[in-house]
């Protein structure tokens, strides 16, 4: 669904045919969007002004979430969440047609971390011996595969990559589980939540620090903030602070927009109870319906 009151410009991971790409066009259409190589320089990209949103995967079903957002996003970006967008993942392996005869004796297969590891059950079966080289986006391996056409390797990818890049999938939907997806996000330096049609229930995404001077049962009364207040948490997370082993900050994902009077209540609370807490700010949850890249 494009969000057709939006002209903006958008930095997205690239290149042409990534599965951020696919869901930054859906969600802002095919005007303004710029790639970028890697996560960083999209986030950066925004937080310097360049452009006026950044679209990142910040989660998938099967693998968890993207290091690498998360740390960029809550370790000073000073950015905020304006929309979620939930997208189904298919991945393909792919080769050059000329190696299309030669996919049993493939020296490596090039993809993104992710997708290798959605599809390892599958590269474990059939290609247990050969090479996994990681790249900064499925695109990126598939463009790499279509500049080399002398290698017997492959990519692991979209459709639309296949197409773009003009590739030979040489099997289907190779990824160990049915249900993959994967939760983008859309970042921008406003905090406002921007509105579509079929949006989802709201959810705000906050960032907790404990006191330095934790004490034991610390995090059971933060869930009990939520709790008895009945705010549904739909995602909890640690993630390490990077100030020394054992040191953690929590993710919590809240079924609410932060000004609900219980969640106004509940950041009171978790402050009086010497909490850092970061709003990442409300938004929805935009379920895409088409499979990626098909």
């Amino acid at each position: 669904m494009k969000h057709e009151s939006l002209k903006p410009s958008v930095a997205y991971l690239g290149p042409e045919a990534s599965f951020t790409h696919i869901a930054a066009t859906d969600f802002f259409g095919k005007d303004g969007l710029m790639p970028f190589p890697s996560i960083p320089d999209c986030i950066e990209a925004v937080t310097d002004g360049r452009v006026a949103y950044a679209i990142v995967p910040l989660e998938n079903a099967l693998e968890g979430s993207v290091p690498l957002t998360i740390d960029y996003l809550f370790h000073g970006s000073d950015l905020f969440i304006n929309a979620e967008l939930s997208t189904p993942i298919q991945q393909h392996l792919m080769v050059h047609p000329k190696q299309a005869d030669a996919v049993e004796s493939l020296s490596s297969i090039h993809s993104h971390p992710h997708a290798l590891a959605q599809c390892h059950k599958y590269l474990q079966y059939h290609f247990r011996r050969v090479p996994l080289m990681q790249t900064s986006s499925t695109a990126a391996a598939a463009k790499y595969v279509s500049e080399h056409p002398e290698l017997p390797i492959a990519a692991i990818g979209n459709q639309l990559a296949a197409d773009t890049y003009g590739l030979h999938i040489a099997e289907e939907s190779i990824h160990d589980f049915h249900f993959n997806h994967t939760r983008f996000v859309v970042l921008s330096l406003r905090k406002e939540t921007l509105a579509y049609e079929g949006a989802g229930i709201p959810k705000t995404t906050l960032m907790i620090k404990l006191p330095e001077d934790d004490q034991p049962g610390m995090l059971h009364q933060i869930l009990s903030v939520f709790s008895w207040r009945k705010l549904n948490l739909s995602k909890i997370e640690s993630r390490p602070l990077k100030t020394g082993l054992g040191n953690y900050f929590f993710i919590i994902d809240v079924a609410e927009t932060e000004n609900h009077p219980m969640m106004k209540g509940a950041m009171e609370e978790l402050k009086a109870l010497r909490c850092d807490v970061s709003s990442f700010g409300s938004y929805s949850t935009y379920n895409q319906k088409i499979p990626a890249g098909k």
